[in-house]
């Protein structure tokens, strides 16, 4: 008999619990629980992007969800994109409470990989177009550094979502909100990680293989920097993958279900 688990299924940058629109019935109908929700200030969590000044206060909405499951009940995180911070923010505080972890295309940062390489070594394999027309925020004054950023339509069309189906862009266009760009010192305090708690939580890494913003190389070295239990590779998917290969994409998650759980 297949095992059947609590997926908590949280969104990358700018995106909301509804970019699992087709995944969440994927998974209820083969008799799993689901859970995909907002994070601070984004999808349709009240917080406004000034609202929400740290990393910490972001994944709050997470952080309250954990505290809340019974003591002997362990769910399924799976991150996305930059989900992958608050999924590992929450496998630190609630190692107990994580069956596995799943970072789908994700940032994921671990003891020995902090958040602040990461985020240096990805800023440095950005193109110099990757901002193109994304729109940005200056609530210090415009001689200062932007607060936040929402994701431009040319550059969610080539970098996100090129392969996606065309009405899941058009989704996305009506939906992606500002996030803030959080300041590096309280993020590394936020996202600090120890062996002794992260360390002992599974994880498996979803490699999509045609991204064009998180490139497979980039998603390899993460991978090859901090080793997790299991790479799993969806070679045809973008970088939303829950849109380009959203039955692939649930395939590998009940595969880890019945594995890790």
């Amino acid at each position: 008999m297949e095992k059947k688990g609590h997926f908590v299924l949280i969104h990358g940058a700018s995106h909301g619990a509804w970019c699992w629109y087709k995944v969440i019935p994927q998974l209820k109908s083969v008799g799993h629980k689901v859970t995909a929700m907002d994070m601070a200030g984004a999808g349709i969590h009240p917080k406004q992007v000034h609202e929400v000044q740290s990393i910490s206060v972001y994944f709050e909405p997470l952080m309250n969800f954990m505290a809340s499951l019974q003591p002997e009940e362990k769910v399924i995180l799976v991150g996305h994109s930059m989900g992958g911070y608050c999924i590992s923010a929450a496998m630190e505080r609630y190692p107990e409470k994580v069956a596995v972890a799943v970072f789908a295309a994700a940032y994921m940062a671990s003891p020995t990989l902090p958040f602040v390489t990461i985020s240096q070594q990805f800023k440095e394999k950005m193109d110099s177009d990757k901002a193109m027309d994304s729109q940005f925020l200056f609530h210090n004054g415009l001689d200062k550094p932007p607060t936040s950023a929402c994701l431009g339509p040319n550059f969610m069309a080539s970098k996100f979502y090129q392969l996606s189906p065309p009405e899941d862009l058009t989704l996305a266009l009506t939906l992606v909100r500002h996030v803030g760009f959080f300041n590096d010192e309280e993020s590394i305090k936020a996202v600090a990680l120890t062996k002794e708690k992260y360390g002992t939580v599974p994880r498996v890494y979803i490699v999509c293989g045609k991204d064009n913003i998180l490139k497979q190389d980039f998603q390899r070295w993460i991978v090859e920097s901090s080793p997790p239990n299991e790479v799993k590779l969806i070679p045809d998917s973008d970088h939303m993958i829950m849109f380009s290969k959203p039955k692939e994409l649930c395939s590998c998650l009940e595969e880890i279900a019945e594995k890790y759980t």
